[in-house]
């Protein structure tokens, strides 16, 4: 059993994995955050796409696979939850690549659409 890389405590299969899988959806915007967080951590360019919201969504993702994402800290959410159609979440995500340890912090605006929680745009 592998640990979810959103550091929730569970297990990848219990967690992240059920949403990556399509057995599960999110069902908040930080649940969200956390299994696009989790997507970057286990290489799953297609989740991401297919969270992201169509109006912002780039035509294809090519992840940096030198780059290993592999803590995630939530500072901050708004809205977001399930009775609610927006939502932003504040967060820093730690990673290590060839050049040394880094770190991206952002605030990423989420929105609910036909009862699915997408990606919109972050600030960095």
């Amino acid at each position: 059993m592998t640990r979810c890389p959103c550091l929730s405590g569970l297990t990848y299969d219990d967690c992240c994995g059920r949403l990556h899988s399509g057995a599960a959806a999110a069902q908040s915007a930080e649940q969200l955050m956390r299994s696009r967080f989790s997507a970057f951590a286990v290489g799953d360019p297609d989740y991401l796409l297919a969270s992201w919201h169509p109006s912002t969504r780039p035509a294809e993702l090519e992840l940096d696979a030198d780059r290993r994402w592999y803590r995630l800290d939530i500072i901050a959410t708004s809205g977001g939850t399930p009775f609610e159609t927006t939502g932003v979440v504040e967060f820093e995500a730690y990673y290590r690549s060839p050049q040394g340890a880094g770190s991206q912090h952002e605030v990423s605006r989420f929105v609910r659409e036909n009862g699915a929680w997408l990606y919109v745009d972050g600030t960095r």
